[in-house]
């Protein structure tokens, strides 16, 4: 999992609905770090559905990527329906120009892998509206690592050039993360995608991180898996296909 420092994660919905604008300079605090990431306090679990696979977007695994890119984004023109029940968060998804992803094939991934009945609707508290214009509860960044470190690095958060972070209504995912995922998680890039995505969000949405429940079994979402697995087997939801919640001990 990408080890970042992750800002107080946005408690409720409408923060964002007051960053109506397109920003790339961070804002807010931050601590924590794993699939690029820090965090608030983890809430409970719910039921919930099978799962599919997230749609990948068409770029090649092991690639990471320009470490600097042109430190303009681009805003997927994509919008789509309500996922979920609950409280609804808008996200737009941007992607820093020069980095050879698409916007738009991005903002799809992402959309899948929030609107998977393995994520975070499954605790029926929680829905997620992608979109391209308007008020939004937060922003999906792809950008290079050279961004990344200056957009955390505003808000005093230290990626390295290596993970993500949580800023402000900004979710900031690091290119060469997206691309290649983590050495600790031996799966396919677009599952890694998933844990990026699933964990960030969580922050959001008010957990904290957790830690591995025991050997052999399912490492949750909420745990900085790009640390070491501990026993546990990488895993990017938050549940399982039959609606358990895949958690472990509240870490401080």
């Amino acid at each position: 999992m990408l080890c970042t420092v992750l800002a107080v994660g946005l408690a409720g919905a409408a923060l964002a609905n007051r960053h109506p604008g397109e920003s790339s300079a961070a804002d807010g605090t931050g601590k924590g770090a794993d699939t690029g990431s820090t965090a608030p306090r983890a809430s409970a679990p719910a039921p919930h559905a099978p799962g599919k696979a997230p749609r990948r977007t068409p770029q090649a695994a092991g690639d990471a990527g320009p470490d600097k890119g042109a430190g303009v984004f681009s805003t997927a023109t994509l919008s789509g329906k309500r996922v979920g029940q609950g409280l609804v968060r808008r996200y737009k998804v941007q992607v820093e120009q020069g980095t050879g992803v698409s916007a738009n094939s991005a903002a799809r991934e992402i959309e899948d892998i929030l609107g998977d009945p393995r994520g975070w609707t499954a605790d029926h508290r929680d829905a997620f509206q992608l979109v391209s214009g308007g008020t939004y509860d937060f922003v999906v960044k792809i950008a290079s690592p050279a961004t990344v470190d200056a957009i955390c690095g505003a808000a005093g958060l230290h990626t390295h050039g290596e993970v993500n972070c949580d800023v402000g209504p900004q979710v900031v995912v690091n290119l060469k993360r997206w691309n290649t995922g983590s050495p600790e998680f031996p799966g396919p890039v677009a599952e890694y995608r998933a844990l990026i995505i699933n964990h960030e969000v969580g922050h959001r949405i008010g957990h904290g991180h957790e830690g591995c429940p025991g050997p052999g079994r399912p490492a949750p979402a909420m745990m900085q898996q790009i640390d070491g697995l501990h026993g546990c087997v990488a895993n990017a939801w938050p549940y399982d296909a039959q609606g358990h919640y895949l958690g472990g001990p509240h870490i401080p």
